[in-house]
């Protein structure tokens, strides 16, 4: 008897992959197309000396809210009329929405850089600071021997 399930469970499931392999075929290729276009932005990314910029704004982008299109009535007239919001704020066409949006994109990179160098300067000597001899180290004012 479970042979019997185990069968009709096994022909279910090619009956619904049959039915479905459109969709599912379109998935995969969905998939592999982005597979295929992240691979060539990473061969780009290895001779591009600014890729790591770009990166940086497409991850504050996805950080930020899209603009949102909203339909309000005109305070003059009354009729209704389209605005667009970002952040809180209405914006009576879409280029001053996005403009807004891009300078929050923007700020958001310059903040991420300025706490990498807030981080990784941090730890090092300030050049009003001579560095002090370690344990078997020369002192600074020594100089090597010359050769030659």
């Amino acid at each position: 008897m479970s042979n019997l399930f185990g069968a009709i469970l096994i022909l279910f499931g090619a009956v619904l992959v049959c039915a479905f392999r459109y969709r599912i075929l379109a998935g995969l290729k969905r998939f592999e197309a982005n597979n295929a276009l992240r691979r060539a932005e990473e061969a780009r990314a290895l001779f591009d000396k600014y890729s790591h910029y770009r990166q940086t704004v497409q991850f504050a982008e996805e950080e930020v809210e899209e603009v949102a299109k909203l339909m309000v009535a005109d305070e003059r007239t009354g009729q209704p009329v389209t605005r667009y919001v970002f952040l809180g704020e209405q914006f009576a066409t879409r280029k001053e929405a996005e403009a807004a949006r891009y300078a929050a994109i923007i700020e958001k990179a310059r903040e991420f850089y300025k706490d990498l160098d807030r981080i990784y300067l941090s730890g090092r000597r300030r050049p009003d600071r001579p560095m002090a001899a370690g344990p078997g180290l020369p002192k600074p004012e020594t100089r090597p021997p010359r050769r030659g």
